[in-house]
């Protein structure tokens, strides 16, 4: 009994992101792109408890990995596409039918094919660099961290987003991101350092984003933030890359 209850809570905890990355998809059909967003930036807080469950109550399993990456293909790639694309319709003033409107459906689209491709090569991959890093961006940082804060500062700034061309920045972001989950750039886990001040870099910044998605607060720092860890993070994967081992004669 115990030892089914220790694998329940990590899975209900992705069971529940799952749930609210519906919910969000649900909420964006409705207009309420705000919410939308904010229950997004909840299944990235939620993603984040589910590992650390599972590594304290020593619950890892496979049933669990792909659990865990079939919620975030709904959480972090299905419903940031849609709220993407609703975002360029209602605050970027695309139109229907228009040019401008398939090029952003297609961009969503190859997001979430993209994110959803990322996952299963992270599930099944036998090269993948040493622990504490990832091959690739990960989906969460894409669709959790930039487009969901994205969205939240577009609709808290409507002036400044009214005035900027949309239609052109939206999709261009899609795309990126697309290319660097499935690219083979190392990136850095979430994880503890040798270095001190990264890891009290990553402690105050994780309680920080806790902060602002609990209290539905400063998307402003939820989106610098993760552009500061996504550019940062590519950084870091590219100066620290392991020398090749030298093969003696």
């Amino acid at each position: 009994m115990i030892n089914k209850l220790r694998y329940t809570i990590p899975n209900s905890l992705t069971a529940l992101s799952l749930l609210l990355g519906l919910a969000s998809i649900v909420t964006t059909q409705f207009g309420d792109l705000e919410f939308a967003a904010w229950l997004i930036v909840w299944c990235g807080l939620l993603d984040t408890l589910d590992g650390v469950a599972a590594r304290m109550l020593n619950a890892t399993s496979s049933f669990g990995a792909e659990f865990d990456s079939m919620a975030d293909v709904i959480s972090f790639g299905v419903a940031p596409a849609i709220l993407l694309v609703n975002a360029g319709v209602q605050v970027g003033g695309i139109e229907y039918d228009t040019d401008q409107f398939w090029v952003l459906l297609l961009a969503a689209g190859v997001f979430a094919l993209a994110g959803a491709m990322r996952l299963a090569r992270f599930n099944i991959a036998t090269d993948a660099p040493k622990d504490g890093w990832f091959t690739g961006v990960p989906i969460t940082a894409c669709g959790g961290g930039i487009l969901s804060s994205l969205v939240l500062v577009l609709v808290h700034y409507s002036d400044i987003a009214a005035s900027l061309p949309l239609q052109l920045y939206l999709p261009v972001l899609a795309f990126v991101l697309a290319i660097l989950m499935i690219s083979r750039v190392r990136f850095p886990k979430a994880t503890l350092r040798d270095s001190t001040l990264i890891n009290v870099f990553q402690i105050v910044n994780i309680a920080l984003i806790f902060y602002c998605g609990i209290t539905r607060s400063f998307p402003e720092y939820l989106l610098g933030i993760g552009i500061v860890l996504i550019v940062g993070g590519i950084i870091a994967g590219r100066i620290s890359r392991p020398r090749p081992v030298e093969q003696s004669n």
